[in-house]
């Protein structure tokens, strides 16, 4: 303990019966479930979160100490431990007082400390902006959340009690607080299984960003006409009835929305408010899972059920570890009549999740399912960000991940996949493993050969097909959609370009370095090291990656590791005798390095050239581009370069062709252009008038014969009266 807390700590409120304020006994009356000394604990938590709290206010003019007390109620009405409760009611003090880490962990323990430092934000580190901040104050949340789980329980405590005090906010604020109250951290619920705190997030948000949509459908659910009443009544007793019969224990309820999800259902489906309103909704919970299904034949048995709107998830829980029966019925009212059926266990774990039996590493019953499955996503988030670039793009990936619906897929063995929606098979292949979606070429799905981006369905079989030779392409960040296919993907991008980078970075160099009648390999180590060094380079790779880059030209580097005057130098490889092998050989799938210019679009078999750019590196230009007389001016950034023996990819090249305009001559050229099997990018007019009509047409080929086949297809058709490459 420092020596400013023996001084805060002398000053804690008195804690006897009388001095204790109404709400820290509502707090204790809310954790009667704790032994007596726990709830000692809980109130010297408020008295020493009291004392350092002295002076601070609410907006709304209450004693500070009244928020965290409030968000320790919450966690409290959820059975939290006491742990978690007495971090809750300190977890502002590290942020806004003089209370430190070590007096809390002094106090209360490691355990208590480690929670309250868990969900303090950082505010002491200085952002670029608030989004920034926002964005890194989740990254080491989350980081927290895989050493404890309660944080989040503590942070999503800490966000609803907020909410439920959002008036004295500006309507700025108040915005801002809601929007990312839906974005962020209802969806997290959600996918912790905690449908209480979900819904209440959501019902909060929603009233705060649209308040007379909000009390439109709230007054709407208030003022159902008696009609809907009574008939809500008959369905629920004639179903309690058929259940008593057979004999199935339970106990039977029946649903209201929110209106939160009528209108999140009328914008996703384009219905009316009255449509929406026109459903009745049960839920059926039963002893055990057999009674789950015994119970879903007697609903069939009483109501026709609707065709195809029967979900199972007792055998596949979603990834929040959500279990429940789903079905839809006629009604007798011409209403559809929604059911869930679920075991007590099971509505326990679809109302708080992971709060649920909380069990911790001593003692209990081992974690329940939304604890594994939260533990398992939350392990999937530490090791995507680690991969990530900035907190930004990791929280983008977090909230691509928090999607709503998931689509349940099957392993060639058997096992279940739980992905987003929309998911494709790429996306499978990196959930499988990173290494699969690095070398994925193909899938099976169903037993059929599909490509990559193809998008799955929930009980589909998949299979992929990985080849030791492929590499992640650019293009496949266009149709991923789960965070850690896109994170791997990104990665993998990365340091393909880095490797490309000093491949050439190195063949520029020793060029380079041949001028001047030397090489890498006879630059003494010492030189080469000092080099390094005082350009702060931790390594060659990364001074080859930055020559390669244009960064730094390879004609400077050289004269300083040999040593000698620019002028000198000049002079030596302008007596050296050129060689036919001092052209710099490309493929075509140097990542990140090489660029094709625009404005010549260069192919394989052209004369070529390169221009040196800063951190674009080498972008080639054909040798009759326009272009060229001004790059002459600079020739210290031009790149003697050539195609290699062995090209690989597609090239953009684009054609001007002038047809008779008449109806199908569009069509010919393309079917032609297809023939010669090149892919068309974009086709614009560039003029026409009623006989004639001129279209660019963008299109990919192997190199300069391939394009030359294409021009001559083109050619023979009677619609065309002439093709010129542009």
């Amino acid at each position: 303990m420092t020596p400013a807390q023996p001084a805060l700590l002398a000053t804690l409120p008195a804690a006897d019966d009388a001095s204790v304020p109404d709400y820290v006994r509502d707090l204790e009356r809310s954790a009667a479930y704790l032994p007596a000394p726990q709830r000692e604990q809980l109130r010297r938590a408020w008295a020493i979160g009291a004392a350092a709290h002295v002076g601070q206010s609410r907006k709304s003019g209450e004693p500070y100490i009244t928020h965290p007390v409030a968000v320790a109620g919450v966690l409290a009405d959820q059975g939290l431990d006491v742990e978690t409760l007495v971090a809750a009611i300190l977890h502002d003090t590290i942020e806004d007082t003089p209370l430190t880490r070590e007096a809390i962990a002094t106090e209360f323990g490691d355990t208590v400390a480690e929670l309250v430092d868990g969900v303090t934000k950082l505010d002491k580190l200085q952002f670029r902006d608030r989004q920034e901040a926002t964005a890194e104050s989740f990254r080491k949340m989350l980081l927290a959340m895989s050493r404890d789980l309660r944080v989040i329980l503590i942070k999503l405590a800490d966000r609803l009690h907020n909410m439920r005090t959002l008036g004295a906010q500006s309507p700025e604020a108040r915005r801002r607080i809601a929007s990312e109250t839906l974005e962020i951290y209802a969806p997290i619920a959600q996918r912790l299984g905690m449908n209480l705190i979900k819904a209440e997030l959501q019902d909060l948000g929603f009233r705060a960003l649209h308040p007379w949509r909000h009390a439109v459908i709230e007054k709407r659910i208030r003022t159902q006409p008696v009609v809907r009443r009574e008939s809500l009544v008959q369905i629920e007793a004639h179903l309690a009835q058929r259940l008593a019969k057979e004999k199935v224990l339970h106990r039977l309820v029946s649903r209201v929305k929110s209106p939160w999800s009528i209108y999140s259902k009328m914008r996703a489906e384009h219905k009316t408010l009255a449509q929406v309103m026109d459903v009745f909704g049960f839920r059926i919970v039963v002893r055990s899972v057999p009674d789950c299904y015994h119970a879903l034949g007697v609903v069939h048995a009483a109501y026709k059920p609707l065709d195809s709107r029967f979900r199972d998830f007792v055998a596949i829980p979603k990834a929040n570890g959500y279990q429940s029966l789903h079905t839809v019925l006629f009604g007798p009212y011409g209403s559809p009549i929604e059911v869930q059926i679920r075991t007590e266990e099971m509505d326990l774990v679809a109302e708080r999740g992971i709060a649920a039996h909380w069990t911790y590493k001593h003692g209990g019953e081992g974690p329940n399912i939304a604890q594994s499955r939260a533990h398992s996503w939350i392990a999937g988030l530490v090791e995507s960000q680690r991969a990530t670039g900035s907190s930004l793009e990791f929280l983008e990936n977090v909230k691509v991940d928090l999607f709503p619906d998931e689509v349940y897929l099957f392993t060639p063995k058997g096992d279940i996949m739980a992905l987003p929606r929309n998911s494709t098979a790429l996306d499978f292949a990196y959930a499988v493993h990173t290494d699969v979606g690095n070398r994925a070429v193909a899938a099976r799905v169903d037993g059929k050969l599909v490509p990559l981006r193809t998008k799955l369905a929930s009980g589909q079989r998949v299979e992929i097909i990985t080849a030791k030779s492929s590499a992640p392409k650019p293009q496949w960040l266009e149709f991923v959609v789960s965070g850690k296919a896109r994170t791997s993907i990104r990665q993998q991008l990365k340091q393909l370009e880095h490797e490309d980078a000093v491949q050439l970075g190195h063949r520029m160099l020793d060029r380079a370095l041949e001028a001047l009648q030397t090489s890498l390999e006879r630059v003494p180590a010492v030189r080469l090291d000092a080099y390094l060094s005082e350009h702060r380079y931790p390594r060659l790779e990364a001074l080859l990656a930055d020559i390669a880059l244009g960064n730094r030209m390879p004609q400077q580097v050289a004269q300083a590791l040999v040593r000698e005057s620019p002028g000198k130098a000049a002079q030596r490889a302008a007596d050296r005798v050129p060689r036919a092998g001092d052209k710099i050989l490309i493929t075509g799938a140097e990542r990140g390095v090489v660029s094709f210019a625009n404005c010549c679009l260069p192919v394989p078999g052209d004369e070529i050239m390169g221009y040196h750019t800063a951190g674009k590196g080498v972008v080639v230009h054909r040798l009759d581009c326009p272009n060229v007389i001004d790059y002459r001016k600079s020739p210290d950034r031009w790149v003697d370069i050539g195609w290699d023996r062995e090209v690989s990819g597609d090239f953009s090249a684009a054609l001007k062709i002038e047809v008779d305009n008449r109806p199908g001559a569009l069509a010919q050229v393309a079917a032609a252009i297809a023939e010669a099997e090149s892919n068309i990018d974009r086709v614009e007019y560039l003029d026409r008038d009623a006989n004639m009509a001129v279209m660019r047409f963008a299109i990919e080929v192997g190199d300069r014969r391939h394009l030359a086949d294409v021009i001559r297809r083109v050619r023979r058709l009677g619609v065309v009266l002439g093709v010129q490459r542009m």
